[in-house]
């Protein structure tokens, strides 16, 4: 555990992000420090050549190539040249592509990699060189991302899911395509109603066990699917929930620390100081002061 990043994403909704990196190396500097998640990492090469490490495999890269890490696996990356090592990382959560899961082709090709059932190879092009067709779309997500323009979320889901569907239906097994397709997710709707009750009700109590009654599931199984659902645990997903809105308002109102502790659901103030800082990375001070 002590190697698992929090990586905070932007927002829920849309859960992915951009990271530019920019680095002046030395041969076998250490350009990306080892750590896991469990959001999908798409790295793209822009300069440079380097060694990404995943799950102990080497795999050399280069200026143009692309990498996809799944969700869990431990990854390091080390320069292999001097002089400048840049890249671009598309982080993202598989429940970013929640509101496909009623549709059966979805289910039946790319479901089975979101869920870690199957995996992309860590290096697509070097497998079938058809995806590296495929890399342009990945490469205007990337500009949307950096540029954010009104709406470049919408965008950018749609690039992100035509990329994920083309990689899938070229590593598919064959032997799947003819498979009828089982239901995907038991009680979707009821999750999704218990979720817009937990973020439009934060000061609300609600245990584990009465949130799976509440979907008719008992709760080892609903814990399961809730984390398959939001990549991350009922507790967790209230907490960042809780999180978000005290950032919020710490920046939009001139409500007390104490005051903004009481409205998400935090009656103790030194405990939601502390769990601010463990998912923002700052206490909710410094948030504050960072408006002065």
């Amino acid at each position: 555990m002590e190697l698992w990043e929090n990586t905070r994403l932007e927002h829920s909704i849309y859960p992915f992000q951009l990271f530019q990196n920019h680095h002046s190396a030395k041969m076998n500097d250490c350009i990306l420090y080892l750590h896991w998640h469990e959001h999908f990492e798409i790295i793209v090469m822009r300069k440079g050549r380097a060694q990404f490490h995943i799950d102990s495999r080497p795999y050399t890269v280069m200026a143009g190539d692309v990498v996809i890490i799944p969700g869990g696996s431990l990854h390091v990356g080390y320069s292999l040249n001097d002089g400048d090592v840049n890249y671009d990382c598309v982080v993202l959560n598989a429940s970013l592509f929640n509101d496909w899961m009623n549709d059966p082709v979805h289910v039946q090709y790319v479901s089975p990699y979101l869920e870690g059932r199957q995996r992309f190879p860590v290096k697509p092009a070097d497998h079938d060189e058809v995806c590296a067709n495929y890399y342009p779309i990945l490469n205007e997500a990337i500009a949307e991302l950096a540029a954010k323009a009104p709406a470049y979320q919408l965008v950018v889901k749609s690039k992100l899911h035509v990329l994920f569907t083309l990689l899938s239906r070229t590593f598919m097994p064959l032997q799947l395509d003819d498979k009828p397709v089982e239901g995907y997710f038991p009680n979707y709707e009821r999750f999704k109603l218990l979720i817009q009750r937990l973020e439009s009700n934060l000061p609300e109590k609600l245990t584990v066990e009465q949130a799976a009654k509440e979907v008719s599931l008992n709760p080892y199984y609903f814990c399961k699917l809730f984390k398959r659902l939001t990549g991350r645990t009922f507790i967790e997903y209230v907490n960042i929930c809780r999180m978000n809105e005290a950032k919020r308002l710490l920046l939009e109102s001139n409500d007390s620390i104490t005051e903004i502790a009481s409205k998400v659901g935090c009656g103790n103030p030194n405990y939601f100081t502390k769990l601010y800082k463990k998912y923002m990375g700052k206490t909710p001070s410094i948030t504050r002061r960072s408006l002065e």
